[in-house]
């Protein structure tokens, strides 16, 4: 090791990087030839590299460090708690006091009717889990042919297979031979790009027809679910006129259609209100949520259910077979 690598260990977390590290959503070709940037402190809204340059982190981490860097409290509360109780599994009747507590806060802090709690480890799995829900749901309500989700067009759920098939992302698509069948995707509600000469509300009325539209098409007995983000996130921040939700609610409602909403990017303080839903005034059947849960400290994510989603699953679906190490 030359006195450069010893006094700047830079050159050697790159070419480690380079050699053994595969990034998500990265060229890594590409990056290995140019070297990673690579962070080694935080604090507050800032973010530090290994040589020293300060940054404003105005995407907050990865869209989920909702309350900053470098708090001690939360530091100090995980400690805590590591030290008490690491981990159990609340498989087999088991359950722990924070998975209890923390289900209460957030059955009182959703929207109204929101009061049972699944947990996973991202957005992606909490996604992933509302497919299998809602398919479920059906099942036990006897009517098994519905089946198809309806979502939009830059939409972004996640990485697994299902969500991907969720998200309307067509790079992600092409690399998997996505979307599984019984997932389509429809226009969103963007103005700006697709409005043409239609006003806000006229246009965020359009949009929510082409929801109805493709129920219509493929017969509401065969939709199960209706899945969007209050705006959307990675596809271009897309708000929608006021118009879109109201109208998305209704068709729902009229055609029998589940509606679920991703939460994962907007909740936890993105719009001025706890969650998007709340802004726009929507009541979910099911809400998923991660990142600004934790403020990026932990992994957590959640699906939340409804009341009548929980009596289908709960009062009336006996053991269900779905989980992951890390539910609660």
């Amino acid at each position: 090791m030359n006195q450069t690598t010893a006094n700047d260990p830079t050159p050697r977390w790159r070419e480690l990087d380079a050699r053994h590290h595969m990034h998500p959503f990265t060229d890594s070709s590409a990056l290995a030839r140019e070297g990673s940037r690579i962070v080694t402190r935080a604090d507050g809204v800032h973010f530090w590299d290994s040589e020293g340059n300060c940054f404003l982190d105005g995407m907050a981490g990865l869209w989920n460090v909702n309350v900053g860097y470098g708090r001690a409290s939360i530091a100090d509360a995980v400690h805590r708690q590591m030290l008490e109780l690491p981990f159990y599994n609340t498989f087999f009747k088991s359950a722990t006091p924070p998975s209890v507590e923390l289900s209460k806060i957030l059955a009182d802090l959703t929207p109204k009717g929101l009061d049972h709690v699944f947990y996973a480890s991202s957005g992606s799995e909490a996604n992933d889990s509302v497919v299998r829900m809602v398919r479920h749901f059906w099942n036990l309500k006897g009517r098994p042919e519905k089946k198809t989700f309806i979502s939009l067009e830059f939409a972004y759920h996640g990485s697994t297979m299902a969500s991907a098939s969720l998200g309307g992302m067509t790079a992600m698509h092409e690399q998997a031979d996505l979307p599984l069948p019984g997932f389509v995707h429809v226009t969103p509600p963007y103005w700006f790009r697709f409005g043409g000469e239609m006003s806000p509300e006229e246009f965020g009325l359009a949009a929510a027809r082409a929801v109805e539209e493709k129920i219509l098409e493929l017969g509401a007995d065969s939709v199960a679910a209706f899945i969007g983000e209050p705006i959307q996130g990675a596809g271009g921040v897309i708000v929608p006129p006021e118009s879109y939700w109201p109208e998305i609610q209704r068709i729902c409602r009229e055609h029998d259609v589940l509606l679920v909403v991703d939460e994962v990017v907007c909740g936890f303080g993105r719009t001025g209100e706890w969650f998007g839903s709340d802004t726009f005034g929507i009541a979910p059947d099911l809400m998923t949520i991660a990142k600004g849960l934790t403020s990026g400290y932990q992994p957590l994510s959640a699906v939340v259910l409804g009341e009548r989603m929980a009596e289908g699953l709960i009062d009336d679906g006996g053991e269900f077979h779905h989980g992951f190490t890390y539910s609660g």
